[in-house]
């Protein structure tokens, strides 16, 4: 009887692990897929799925290659304590802390059978589910009000740049548009906050910090350690960039409508043009974003020639080849001079 290939006889594990893990949370599962449908501040959590199942295919090769080392007693007492989570959640009826349980059970459950390693190549999927679990409410308050307050401070800041009456109480703005004898309002709601925008680009900031990572080269151990402080570094400061990003976007957003409000009345705050600049701000957010990534490549040791260190070594090793190059071509030359100098000889006995 022919033998299974080994990939072949263990693969029921790691799909038994999923279907348990599965029925533990399915119904904090499906509760989390209907709150990514209805509400529009999580939509992109409907994406989360689709892109860490490609990182992990994408990846598997490099996975499945890592070190095995697994940590049992730190493992089980991870997974011990996610189980402990999600019954105390369950029993609160407090959903972010049965939602953030998935997280630590899928951490725990890593560093049971693989270890450290694998966990650490395993931080981006971890981190993008993170991201997409739904923050508590109060928390969430406590961000979009003074969001909401900064971008019509903003607003009323560029409008009386360019000479517009107005008044600001709170995250409301009055103003007199044009053609009108009466005062309008202009209220910053939540959703115009920028903490939609802020999510989202901090997820897509993980995303296309990991896609555009600079990818290993040969070289030393030191070239190595290197390039892997490169590339963290690099990941940190995008995804902290994108919230600067994301707040001056959407104020810069609200400011042009309030704007437009005082010239084409308060009607611009809603219908197309709402909808058609938020599309523009979170375009206008990505290329700030794609700008910033292209201007740290900038300062990739490997880019940087013979004034990097990396350049260095690969000068020294140019220069090296060089000089053997030099030496081989000598010797070469005096094995034929010498050949030459014996046909020579050779030659004149033979005349002789």
């Amino acid at each position: 009887m022919m033998s299974l290939p080994i990939s072949q006889k263990q693969i029921w594990k790691p799909l038994l692990l999923a279907a348990v893990v599965a029925f533990v949370y399915w119904s904090v599962l499906a509760r989390l897929g209907r709150f990514w449908w209805d509400d529009e501040n999580y939509s992109h959590g409907l994406l989360m799925p689709f892109i860490i199942g490609y990182i992990l295919w994408a990846e598997r090769g490099r996975l499945a290659a890592i070190e095995k080392r697994p940590r049992v007693l730190l493992g089980a007492g991870a997974v011990v304590a996610a189980l402990l989570a999600l019954w105390a959640g369950t029993a609160g009826a407090e959903l972010f802390v049965q939602r953030t349980s998935l997280v630590l059970l899928l951490a725990g459950v890593t560093i049971y059978f693989w270890g450290w390693r694998l966990l650490g190549a395993m931080a981006v999927p971890l981190m993008l589910l993170a991201l997409a679990i739904p923050i508590p409410s109060i928390i969430f308050n406590k961000v979009a009000f003074p969001l909401q307050l900064f971008a019509s401070r903003c607003a009323v800041w560029v409008m009386r740049l360019f000479d517009i009456p107005v008044l600001r109480e709170g995250n409301i703005i009055e103003l007199f548009p044009l053609g009108s004898t009466t005062t309008k309002k202009l209220e910053v709601v939540e959703a115009c906050s920028g903490i939609r925008s802020l999510m989202t680009l901090v997820t897509l900031a993980v995303v296309f910090a990991y896609f555009t990572s600079p990818s290993d080269e040969d070289g030393d151990d030191n070239d190595s350690r290197r390039r892997s402080r490169y590339r963290t570094l690099r990941a940190t400061l995008i995804v902290i960039a994108a919230v600067p990003i994301a707040i001056i976007t959407n104020a810069a957003r609200v400011s042009g409508t309030g704007v437009l409000s005082h010239y084409y009345g308060t009607q611009v705050a809603d219908g197309f043009f709402h909808s058609f600049s938020g599309w523009v701000v979170y375009i206008a957010a990505f290329l700030l974003l794609f700008a910033f990534g292209w201007l740290l490549d900038r300062f990739d040791p490997s880019r940087r020639g013979g004034n990097g260190k990396g350049g260095g070594h690969a000068s020294e090793r140019a220069v090296e080849a060089e000089g053997q190059a030099h030496e081989a071509a000598n010797d070469e030359r005096t094995v034929v001079g010498g050949a030459a100098t014996a046909v020579s000889v050779n030659g004149e006995r033979g005349t002789a």
